[in-house]
């Protein structure tokens, strides 16, 4: 692979003009198909076989109007009467009328159900809520339609009467994120010019990252026109294309930039930085894509989504780094590195990572200590943790569908906001009929249900519908509690009439997805463990370093979600973060971010602890191989993972809550897994274990395949060559 990414780079580097054009080209296909093919992203966050997703299909089976034209997307428009008035009251019932009336015109509307006609006023008749219903699917509603509903709702605003909207239909735009990304980028190319000391040398990362993500977004969107791909999955490609394009593209330079400062000629600095950080890109971006495309053994379609979006967006970062990069490297020339720099570096025998190195390698068995109690404090957090589906409860008080959410509980109680529907299917019309009675009867004397409506049946009767309304909100845990006391009735009825019972709604959605998430976490983890064990005794010839390396990494996992808990659940810190609704995380977080932090760690194993093997290797002094390593590649895991949290953060101020917390556990396991596990407790297990940790037994190093990860082999044969 050296050889070959050798003859890739010095071909770039000799022929810039013809790379530049070629990914002209190629960015220009690219895009052109990703805005021809763009399709809607997806909002399903169903899990198949569920209880609930299977409850779902029959009604959507048996209710459908039979034309199989998907259901139209609703508006679900709440008003609030002012202060002292009612919605009963003359001049409040004209104003909502008339922007019923209104909404009417829009030939897109099928139905306009007022709160009068519906009979939902609240008992206090302060609160209540119109259906707008389209003719198309939600995400075919288009913008001019959203456009008049949202000058429509002036009419009752005018009049005083507050007036929020909610529904499958998102009307009004998302909020911020764009900023959070450029700030991010900024604070990244600080960190970059002042490292390179030169802005034109910073802009190249960011410039590699940004062609990176864009090529990446436009095959998910050119993706998206055939396959349905989760609504998150551009936000998640993002965020990570833009961390490790700049990463992958930071390792290459800074490789460079050594081999520039050894030889005039640049171009073949930059063929030999190819193939050797080149090899260390390759193998760190299969790596974080082995962890995305792994999502797939939990079976779970929208994390699916998710990850093979974000693999694309890291393949394409990947190709960027070591086709693109070269090329424009050629063009700088003798700048790639500053005559100051030069100097510094002749006179320049160690830095502060190999004096911290020392001090870790001095004092081992303290560092270890002290390391485990903090990891351990952090992870403490997740004893307590709780997962749930995000709703609109969760959203920023800022958004509309958050203040939509709070007056309907306001107005009809918490369980307004999430309904629990209860399916009966049986061969015959009279048995549905007879256990929907008695589902009205014996489920309605259960504490936590306020009421149990009367049953809706299908043109069979075979299949009916009835609302079950809880007194408290979907991710309340009387709620989740209420739905496992519901079925276990439901078990004995359906046994005793031979009916089939169901459940289904946001708070059972919630607990399916949830338990199903719970039982495949343990799978995915021990899939990750396996993979990661494998690959690293095949990098670093050893049995000890594997382990340690997969230790440090549930330390991360553990710690971060320890870290998001603390802020998202119990509410720490949470007004700094602009969180203003605190409560269970998200059900998909934690195997999210086992998946994406399993590539991360690896990256930075990598970087630092192959430096350390090559030293030990060439001097078979253990201890002192511990600390050169952090010496010469200390500098750059450090900027690796000040780029990535600079990125990260950018997401933590979002208005999505998905987006929001994964971008604060993402930061987190990049600041614990860079200088708490990498950079501390690393090197201090290396330098406690000595020559042990390079242990492998000679029947497994048989065995096992040889890979030069760093290309060594590559820079021996130049060597060899020059020398001859």
């Amino acid at each position: 692979m050296a050889e070959k990414l050798y003859r890739l780079g010095k071909w770039c580097a000799n022929n810039r003009g013809k790379a530049l054009l070629s990914w002209l080209l190629i960015l220009g296909i690219i895009i052109t198909l990703g805005v021809s093919f763009d399709g809607e992203k997806s909002t399903n966050l169903s899990i198949p076989g569920t209880e609930s997703q299977k409850a779902t299909d029959l009604l959507s089976k048996e209710f459908s109007s039979g034309n199989k034209e998907p259901e139209g997307g609703t508006v679900q428009v709440v008003f609030k009467a002012p202060e002292g008035k009612t919605l009963e009251d003359e001049k409040i019932k004209e104003a909502v009328m008339s922007f019923i009336d209104a909404s009417k015109k829009d030939l897109k509307i099928i139905a306009a159900m007022d709160p009068y006609t519906l009979g939902t006023v609240s008992q206090d008749k302060r609160v209540g809520y119109a259906n707008l219903t389209y003719g198309v699917a939600a995400e075919n509603v288009p913008q001019e339609s959203k456009d008049q509903v949202l000058t429509n709702i002036h009419i009752t605003k005018d009049a005083g009467i507050q007036t929020e909207l909610s529904g499958t239909v998102q009307v009004a735009g998302g909020h911020g994120g764009a900023s959070g990304e450029l700030i991010g980028i900024l604070v990244a190319f600080m960190i970059l010019s002042i490292t390179f000391m030169s802005m034109l040398m910073a802009g190249i990362p960011i410039l590699l990252a940004v062609v990176g993500v864009v090529a990446g977004i436009m095959l998910i969107n050119f993706g998206s026109g055939f396959i349905p791909i989760g609504s998150s999955s551009t936000a998640l490609s993002t965020m990570l294309g833009l961390a490790v394009g700049i990463d992958y593209a930071l390792l290459i330079i800074s490789r460079v930039r050594q081999e520039a400062s050894k030889r005039s000629d640049t171009t073949e600095a930059i063929a030999i930085a190819t193939a050797t950080a080149g090899s260390a890109v390759i193998f760190a971006g299969l790596t974080v894509i082995i962890a995305l495309v792994g999502l797939a053994v939990v079976n779970i379609p929208f994390l699916t989504e998710m990850g093979l979006a974000a693999a694309v967006t890291v393949l394409m970062a990947m190709a960027v780094s070591i086709t693109l990069l070269p090329a424009l490297l050629s063009l700088m020339g003798k700048r790639i590195i500053p005559k100051r720099r030069k100097a510094a570096a002749k006179q320049r025998t160690s830095n502060v990572f190999g004096s911290w190195g020392r001090f870790v390698s001095r004092f081992p068995a303290p560092v270890i200590v002290v390391t485990l109690i903090l990891i351990g404090s952090m992870c403490y957090p997740v004893l307590h943790m709780k997962t749930g589906l995000p709703d609109n409860g969760t959203r920023s008080i800022e958004t509309t569908e958050r203040r939509a959410y709070d007056l309907m509980a306001e107005g009809f109680g918490p369980g307004i906001n999430g309904p629990i529907t209860v399916v009966v299917n049986s061969s015959a019309s009279e048995t549905t009929k007879q256990v929907a009675s008695v589902v009205v009867e014996e489920i309605s004397k259960l504490d936590g249900v306020v009421s149990v409506s009367q049953p809706f049946f299908n043109e069979s009767e075979k299949v009916s519908i009835q609302t079950l309304m809880p007194s408290d909100g979907p991710s309340a845990d009387q709620t989740l509690e209420l739905v496992k006391t519901v079925r276990k009735h439901n078990s004995d009825i359906g046994e005793k009439y031979q009916a089939d019972i169901m459940l289904t709604g946001v708070a059972v959605l919630n607990m399916d997805i949830t338990d199903s998430l719970n039982k495949a976490l343990p799978i995915f983890i021990a899939t990750i463990v396996g993979l990661g064990l494998i690959i690293l005794a095949i990098l670093f010839r050893s049995i000890l370093v594997p382990l340690k390396a997969i230790l440090g990494f549930l330390f991360t996992i553990f710690s971060s979600l320890g870290a998001v808990v603390l802020v998202f659940q119990d509410g720490y810190l949470s007004d700094l973060f602009g969180i203003t609704n605190v409560g269970p995380l998200l059900n998909f977080l934690p195997i999210l971010v086992v998946g994406i932090v399993f590539g991360l760690a690896m990256d930075y194993q990598v970087f630092l602890v192959s430096r350390m093997r090559e030293d030990y290797v060439h001097s078979g002094d253990a201890k002192k191989s511990v600390i050169s390593g952090m010496e010469h590649n200390g500098l750059v895991v450090t900027l690796a993972a000040l780029i990535m949290i600079s990125v990260f953060c950018g997401f933590i101020f979002m208005d999505e809550p998905v987006i929001q917390s994964l971008g604060l556990a993402l930061t987190a396991a990049v600041f614990i897994d860079a200088f708490i596990v990498r950079m501390t407790f690393v090197p201090a297990i290396m330098a406690l274990l000595g020559k042990s940790a390079w242990y492998m037994p000679k029947w497994l190093d048989r065995v096992l395949p040889k890979v030069d990860i760093e290309g060594e082999s590559m820079v021996s044969k130049k060597g060899d060559q020059k020398a001859s």
